[in-house]
């Protein structure tokens, strides 16, 4: 993202429940305990019932965009206002809701990161050997300063910085909420949609539109999206899990092997 394109940020919080922390360091015994219970979770059905939905985004001219962007400022009752600029780009606010059932991987240290220290941009660009699990505060919700060209990977690659998550951003996604008739709906948005062009479309309301960053569960395993250290790890569970199939398999028909011998013993001669 260049320059001009960096998103500025007001953060806020919705819910005070306090983030919890635990040493993630990266040992075997550590690393595996986090990664078996993350592999768990990815393969537990969804409970939830709301159904993908497929929006319209009509191109839109100056003029119409103009006029939009006119209205939506007229029917919002804070200071988030939409504007224009003369390249006929334009700028505004989008609210994300963080909804991550996952820890995610800070840099260690002796306490957690700060928002100040978010946004000052600090460890996101060193190397990381050390880190913590951090699990990010329940329905934490951020608004986002962002350009009508920003794209749906820039925002979440914006987030995870602010916050020094070192996490692979593609083990990430950005999904659109919306109620219909007594229904929810979400779909998740490519990386090349922008936030801030369907916020206009929708207008201000977020029952008509909101954006929720949740983990990236797609059904297929992105392996690429995985360091070095967790894609060793998986294969140390993937053959111990191996073995102990293996063992109970060797199990099972020795005691079938016992039980026949156990039988012809039993049988009278002739």
């Amino acid at each position: 993202m260049g320059e001009a394109e960096t998103p500025s940020f007001e953060m806020t919080w919705s819910s005070t429940t306090s983030s919890g922390y635990c040493s993630q360091e990266d040992s075997d015994s550590e690393l595996e305990q986090y990664f078996t219970a993350r592999t768990s979770l990815a393969r537990r059905p969804r409970r939830d019932q709301d159904e993908p939905v497929e929006w319209e985004t009509p191109d839109l001219s100056q003029a119409e965009i103009e006029q939009k962007i006119k209205e939506y400022n007229g029917q919002i009752n804070s200071n988030l206002f939409m504007s224009l600029n003369k390249d006929g780009s334009y700028t505004g606010f989008i609210k994300v809701q963080l909804k991550l059932v996952r820890p995610v991987s800070v840099p260690s240290s002796k306490k957690p990161p700060s928002l100040q220290d978010a946004r000052k941009g600090l460890g996101r660009g060193t190397a990381v050997r050390r880190r913590t699990s951090f699990y990010l505060p329940k329905d934490a919700v951020k608004h986002l300063h962002v350009l009508s060209r920003t794209r749906a990977s820039e925002v979440i690659e914006a987030l995870l910085r602010k916050f020094l998550v070192v996490d692979d951003p593609r083990k990430f996604a950005l999904f659109e909420r919306a109620e219909r008739h007594g229904q929810v709906y979400f779909r998740k948005l490519s990386d090349d949609e922008h936030p801030l062009r369907l916020r206009l479309l929708a207008g201000p309301s977020e029952k008509t539109l909101s954006f929720i960053l949740k983990e990236n569960d797609s059904g297929e395993v992105n392996w690429n999206a995985f360091t070095m250290p967790e894609l060793h790890n998986f294969l140390r569970i993937l053959q111990r899990e191996e073995e102990e199939h293996l063992r109970q398999i060797l199990q099972k028909y020795s005691r079938c092997r016992e039980k026949i011998q156990e039988a012809l013993h039993a049988c009278p001669l002739g």
